[in-house]
């Protein structure tokens, strides 16, 4: 494949070229296994080149080397290509350590597409969702400002208002009538409106509180995108639950 700038061979397709120092891939779908992780590389809305990446899975302290090694060949390959967005879906903890690897933002497919690449095709021409650089305590707001679970409540309400796709985060009023839990506190981002945005339920014991999240997306497809970003989120920092 030749540069589509300037002309000059590249040694894999949607490689950044070095000569005229353009870009040759605008976006890349990461399909990531724990085992097998292909990346896709899109321009002018078409397929431009596929690259796949392999590991052999290891456990205990040989696996967390193996994983960083793993992030890092998958984020070789992203910084041959400079695209202008990544896509993502499959295996978290890869997602994770990919994004740790290459500072990358990742814009989340949802779990229930069944060609990745199609749907991001289909959105071709659509802007990115913007991104919000306020501070996390800075989204926070609204006239409600007691949050269950005390800090821990606190600390899930800021793992939701430091995703970068999060306007602001509104507290809701408690309501103490629920089911009594002994699990601890427990929270969930719920279906995404019309509008993109979505609300996250925080559950205490018997008590309950909803809270409503301003997000940067226009529908609510955009929003479920979004919405099951921040599930996967709290899940990672011990919060999520049903």
């Amino acid at each position: 494949m030749a540069c589509r700038q300037c002309g000059s061979p590249l040694e894999k397709p949607g490689d950044f070229c070095l000569i005229c120092r353009e870009s040759n891939t605008e976006a890349v779908v990461l399909e990531a296994a724990r085992d097998r992780t292909t990346l896709t590389m899109l321009v002018d809305e078409s397929v431009c080149g596929k690259t796949t990446i392999t590991t052999a899975p290891e456990t205990g302290d040989e696996g967390v080397i193996e994983l960083r090694n793993y992030a890092g060949l998958i984020g070789d390959e992203l910084r041959r290509k400079r695209p202008a967005e990544v896509y993502a879906t499959g295996d978290r903890t890869v997602i994770q350590a990919v994004r740790a690897d290459t500072h990358y933002e990742f814009f989340r497919i949802a779990a229930e597409e069944h060609d990745p690449v199609e749907a991001v095709l289909e959105r071709g021409g659509q802007p990115a969702l913007d991104v919000v650089e306020t501070a996390p305590a800075d989204k926070i707001g609204g006239s409600h400002s007691t949050l269950i679970g005390g800090r821990t409540g606190l600390a899930a309400i800021q793992t939701v208002a430091g995703h970068p796709h999060v306007k602001k985060v509104i507290p809701g009023p408690i309501d103490a009538g629920g089911t009594g839990s002994q699990s601890g506190l427990r929270a969930k981002v719920t279906r995404a409106d019309q509008g993109g945005n979505v609300r996250m339920l925080l559950r205490d014991g018997s008590s309950v509180q909803e809270n409503r999240i301003v997000t940067t997306a226009r529908d609510r497809e955009l929003g479920e995108v979004i919405r099951a970003d921040l599930n996967e989120s709290l899940e990672d920092a011990g919060f999520r639950g049903e």
